[in-house]
């Protein structure tokens, strides 16, 4: 996505850097003045409410779950919130489905 042009906010405890952007700890982490419009999740279905609950938190516009990943729960408690959902589908491929 980022050779399309899209900027990639990493999210990983365990990485300083990630494909040369500073990567955070957390969602919270992010600094407030980078707008965050999806948060794309690439972790287990059971961990995704933690997930979904820090997106509405910092103001998510939407929540993408990658191919595999389900929590209807979550999802219904993102779309209250406000956001929008996807669930099990690869952004990347969506992405080019749609550009070609």
């Amino acid at each position: 996505m980022q050779s399309e042009g899209y900027r990639i906010i990493p999210v990983n405890p365990n990485e300083t850097e990630v494909h040369g952007e500073k990567a955070y700890a957390s969602l919270e982490a992010i600094p407030k003045e980078i707008r965050i419009d999806i948060v794309d999740i690439f972790r287990r279905s059971e961990e995704v409410r933690e997930v979904v609950e820090a997106a509405i938190r910092i103001g998510a516009r939407a929540v993408w779950m990658q191919e595999g990943v389900l929590d209807e729960e979550a999802g219904s408690r993102a779309r209250n919130a406000g956001l929008l959902v996807v669930m099990d589908h690869c952004i990347l491929k969506a992405h080019r489905r749609l550009m070609d």
